[in-house]
Order: C-alpha cells, then structure tokens, then sequence
C-alpha cells in the first residue's frame, strides 16, 4: 500500500497532530499556562507538519538501519548527558534530552518512529521494540515502557509473531519495575493534565479527552499506512495516554511538551512512496 499519495489521503494524518494540539493550546491560554507553552507547542507543530504533507521516509534497508540506532542512541543519551532529577522514591531518573534552552522527553521523541520501523521488518520488529524498551529501563520511565509494550500488542495482534508478542510481556514486566522508581512529582499543564483541567471547566476537559479519542481513532482507522503502522503507533499513543491517565506522567500532544508533537510528526512522515 502506498503511503499519504494525495492531499486527500493527507488529511487524517494532519487532523491526528493539529486537532489535539490545537485544544490544548486553547485550553492552556485560557488557563493562563505560561506563554512560552503554548509557542513553543506552536513552533513544534510548524516543523512537523511541512514534514507530514512532504517527507520522504528512508526506502533503503541501510538508512532504515542507520535511523533506527540513531533513535536508540538519543534515548541512551539521556541517560549519560541529559538532566537529572530525582523521583518520589528517591531514584535518579534521566529521561530528558538537552535541546538549547528545552529538555525533550526521549520516549514521545523517538519510540514513534520506531514503532514505525518495527512494524515494517518483520525480523528487526521483536529486537527494535525491545531496544527501546531497555533504553527507557535504564532511564526509568514507565511511560514509555507502558507504551511500546502496548505497540507490542498492537504489532501482534497484526502479525501474529510469538517474538513480538514476547517483548509485549517482557515490557509489561518491565515497566512494572520502572514504575515503582521513576514516579516524578506532577507538573502543571504536563502531567495530571485532564484532572487539573477538569477543576477548572469540565467542557474543556471534555473537549480534551475527545480530541485525543479522535486522534487515537485517526491513527488506528484512517492514516494511509498499513495496518502493523497503524497498530503498532495506536497503541504506542494508547499505552502512553493511558499512563497519563494513571500516573503523574506526561500526556502526549495536548499538554505542554514539544517532543510528542515532533515524535509522532515524524513518524507520520516516515515511509512515504514518492510520487513518480
């Protein structure tokens, strides 16, 4: 199947970055988060969007391999380079890459792309998942743990791979251990998003939640790609969302963080057919 080929075919792709994004920025400015939020949530979705209507994913199985230890590497870095804090139970947590005067959270960063990657080779999807997944243990970060085991899932359900399906109780059993060490204290307008919403106006709250459902349906049923890509970064999104939901972590794409933006525009661009 080729991939995003009309502007037609264009259009869910934009809708599942734009449409949350937009409600959060919204919501943001009316709960008077501060300025530099919401632009720079802004500037993020600028960058990606020219990429989502015209990238050209690598076509090599070369490039596709160089990618993929890039990706992996930025999250290692995180660990080596990026920022320390420390967790509510007294754990170093690393999870943060160094970019001018913002930290982008590596997981929302890189693990879209990678789902990506995965579910296009069928013997590298098992090894690629669960590189990710080691990289976030050593962070810790549950979130993304939760995430690729839910892309795991996902990936199985499609292909049936006893591998995969592997990785996806390996990365439950996992996060499980990143979870009881890498629990930070929540921060306003990124984690314990829809609750502090709520406090303020159920209707933003609502429209919040919805906008997010309609992005989580837009990957899963409508992006052009497909179905392991649409499945793997559904429930890459679902597994992340879900986490936000029960824990103070970050809720992708309508609370205040660049990196998901950026990462799941990239995955959205990535593995395109050229028009010829």
């Amino acid at each position: 199947m080729s991939d995003l080929s009309t502007d037609r075919q264009r259009m869910p792709a934009q809708l599942a970055l734009v449409l949350p994004v937009a409600v959060g920025g919204f919501w943001m400015a009316w709960a008077e988060a501060p300025a530099r939020y919401t632009s720079t949530n802004a500037l993020a979705l600028s960058v990606v969007i020219p990429w989502v209507l015209w990238g050209r994913g690598p076509h090599t199985a070369s490039s596709r391999h160089i990618l993929a230890a890039v990706l992996i590497a930025i999250m290692l870095a995180a660990v080596w380079v990026g920022p320390e804090a420390t967790s509510i139970t007294q754990h170093t947590v690393r999870r943060w890459f160094p970019l001018g005067p913002i930290s982008l959270h590596t997981g929302m960063l890189v693990t879209p792309a990678l789902c990506i990657l995965a579910a296009r080779n069928r013997v590298l999807a098992a090894p690629l998942l669960l590189a990710g997944i080691g990289a976030a243990l050593l962070q810790p970060d549950a979130a993304t743990g939760f995430a690729l085991t839910f892309a795991a899932v996902g990936l199985h359900h499609v292909k049936r791979d006893w591998r995969v399906g592997g990785t996806a109780i390996v990365g439950f059993f996992a996060s499980l251990w990143m979870a009881v060490r890498g629990e930070m204290p929540p921060q306003p307008f990124v984690e314990n998003v829809l609750t502090q919403a709520a406090e303020g106006s159920i209707a933003f709250a609502v429209l919040l939640a919805a906008s997010m459902v309609a992005s989580f349906c837009l990957i899963l049923f409508a992006i052009p790609f497909d179905r392991a890509k649409r499945f793997t970064l559904a429930g890459l999104f679902f597994g992340f969302v879900v986490t936000a939901l029960m824990a103070p972590y970050p809720m992708p794409l309508i609370g205040y963080g660049a990196a998901p933006i950026l990462g799941f525009g990239l995955a959205l661009g990535l593995h395109r057919i050229p028009l010829r």
